[in-house]
């Protein structure tokens, strides 16, 4: 299963680097191109920051994300010290 959603901020590269360097003690993380991964148990998260929004893509074979879509947009909400919301699209 397949989710994904963008999040409008002009503050991309700096939120998706502050959640990485958050998880990176917990999980194995990667930095590609500007693009970055966190690689969790059962997820594989990609955060793609781009000049107005920050693309996330949470990828699992776990039929349902919506535990795991919470808890990223909480943190990243965190690492803002601002409130978002999304909504996800599901492939």
């Amino acid at each position: 299963m397949k989710s994904n959603t963008a999040i409008t901020t002009s503050e991309a590269a700096r939120i998706a680097k502050r959640l990485l360097n958050h998880w990176k003690h917990k999980f194995d993380v990667a930095e590609t191109d500007g693009d970055l991964s966190i690689f969790m148990p059962d997820a594989t998260v990609k955060l793609m920051p781009q000049p107005e929004a920050l693309l996330v893509s949470i990828d699992s074979p776990r039929e349902d994300l919506s535990t795991l879509e919470k808890v990223v947009l909480d943190h990243l909400s965190r690492m803002a010290q601002q409130e978002f919301t999304a909504t996800w699209q599901h492939q």
